[in-house]
């Protein structure tokens, strides 16, 4: 069958500070491409409506899926479905993604019988199955994953090795468009999937059931010595939980010879454990480092539910400092912050060399505080889910809210990205340019245009054409593993840690529970 695979467009802050290559739709599409699909990929961060259209008309797919990672893209996924499906009625549309695993029931509502399923779970284990039943004529609800508009096949189960498939990066037209920061460009790849941790805030946890699997030396190697782009963000939720995989893939890189520039991320308590590790990486070119502090406080740290200490999560930055490495950090603005909150917060960030981003607490569907979150969400607006815009009641007037979030997001911008820090990377600009890179360069301007309270407000007023359902209230119901989890959990056994790993995690959670 011809398949025609779908990535959405930018949200509001990979407008400014990234773009990165869809790395899941192109392991999805080879993995139908291994199983005798003729395959397209179209990324709409690079690519416009018009070109979907385009290829709609002229290549006319026998199947149009679309990846759904992020929430604020519902909107847009569903009214792409429904043009497809319009334009082409014997086609076969299905949604697919991290996002879309949480949301099935509602996107097929929204779709009015325009989008034919949603498969949850990852997309290299049931795509392929999918679309054998569906060409033999089978009875796709059957099929484990699968959320259709006469029934709901078995749960999501894992692919059966990670190993297995490569990313069909052949299938970009644009590969030069991607780039994280002064990587420019910058390709991406995956070493793991899956965290141990449960952070109430995030859904990586009970996406892959607590689950944590590693790819092989042996594969990954094979992924990047094809990559041409000299920068490389690794998407791993959390990179090198264990030591030796680690140190096993930085000898054979090592060993090889390549030189890249790399960007991770990972937790403090997870850098100071694997120290070695991290200095020897630092050797191999990784120059950039994000760390989810999320909290400068205790209490906002409990809150979370890190499982890490406030001491030790300044004793990493100490430590990612002496590496002599770009580190980026994550703070969590909450709604219930007010004005001096938001001045202790500029006040602190100035201090430290970091950079720092400011994101909005959000409370996402898949995620722990989803369920437990007491107050109202004050929009349905799928489009405001994007940690740049308030969706729950804030104690400033939204207006005062917005303007001390974009005033401190601008303080820091300025410090990290505006032209006086350009000043300091002028070597690198100069760089990109002789190559034809001008991503970084262009970013440089971006942000007063996309980071405005007045458009953020205005974000508010947009008639909302798809509501998304809410949880049912928490007395009438308790929070279980089916409620939480994708893929069911497996306990331990799931997890690929060694006996040091999990009892350093244990640990973790043991420390939190009684500091």
């Amino acid at each position: 069958m011809k398949v025609f695979c779908v990535h959405p467009s930018p949200l509001m802050y990979t407008k400014v500070f990234l773009r990165l290559e869809p790395l899941g739709l192109e392991l999805v599409a080879e993995s139908l491409r291994r199983a005798g699909h003729d395959i397209r990929l179209m990324d709409l961060q690079v690519e416009s409506h018009a070109d979907f259209l385009r290829e709609l008309d002229t290549w006319r797919p026998d199947v149009v899926c679309f990846s759904l990672n992020y929430l604020a893209n519902v909107p847009e996924v569903i009214d792409l479905a429904k043009t497809a499906k319009t334009r082409l009625p014997a086609c076969f549309t299905f949604v697919g993604g991290h996002s879309a695993s949480f949301v099935a029931k509602d996107l097929l509502d929204h779709g009015e019988g325009l989008l034919d399923c949603v498969l949850r779970g990852e997309g290299e284990a049931g795509a392929p199955r999918l679309l054998e039943t569906l060409a033999r004529g089978g009875n796709i609800d059957e099929v484990p994953g699968v959320v259709s508009l006469t029934g709901e096949g078995p749960p999501p189960g894992f692919t059966n090795n990670l190993d297995e498939h490569l990313p069909a990066r052949d299938l970009l037209k644009h590969r030069r468009k991607y780039f994280l920061g002064t990587l420019d460009p910058c390709a991406s790849i995956e070493f793991s999937r899956g965290c141990p941790w449960d952070c109430s805030f995030c859904s990586a946890w009970t996406f892959y059931g607590r689950s944590y699997r590693v790819m092989s030396t042996e594969r990954i190697m094979e992924d990047l010595r094809r990559i041409k782009e000299p920068g490389i963000f690794i998407v791993d939720d959390v990179a090198f939980i264990q030591a030796q995989h680690g140190m096993e893939i930085g000898e054979a890189i090592a060993r090889e010879g390549i030189r890249k520039q790399y960007y991770l991320e990972t937790r403090g308590d997870v850098l100071l454990r694997n120290k070695e590790v991290f200095k020897f990486w630092k050797r191999l070119g990784m120059e950039y480092m994000f760390l989810g502090v999320e909290a400068i406080d205790a209490e906002g740290l409990q809150k979370f539910r890190k499982r890490v200490s406030l001491g030790k999560n300044f004793e990493a930055l100490e430590f990612a400092r002496s590496l002599g490495i770009t580190v980026a950090i994550n703070l969590i603005a909450d709604p219930d912050w007010d004005r001096e909150r938001f001045e202790v917060i500029r006040q602190w960030c100035m201090e430290i060399p970091e950079i720092v981003n400011i994101s909005v607490n959000t409370p996402y569907p898949g995620t722990e505080s989803w369920h437990t979150e007491s107050r109202q969400l004050t929009t349905r607006d799928y489009r405001l889910f994007d940690i740049q815009h308030a969706v729950l009641p804030t104690r400033l007037p939204l207006p005062e809210f917005y303007g001390e979030l974009v005033k401190t997001q601008q303080v820091l911008y300025k410090k990290h990205m505006g032209w006086a820090a350009a000043r300091d990377t002028l070597k690198i600009l100069g760089g990109h340019l002789l190559h034809g890179q001008t991503n970084f360069l262009r970013s440089l301007w971006k942000f007063n245009s996309v980071f405005n309270p007045e458009l953020q407000l205005a974000d508010h007023r947009q008639p909302v054409k798809y509501p998304m359902s809410l949880p049912p209230p928490l007395p009438d119901r308790k929070i279980d593993a089916k409620t939480l989890y994708v893929h069911r959990s497996q306990g331990r056994k799931s997890r690929a840690l060694d006996d040091a790993t999990e009892k350093f995690v244990d640990e973790g959670r043991m420390g939190a529970a009684t500091g």
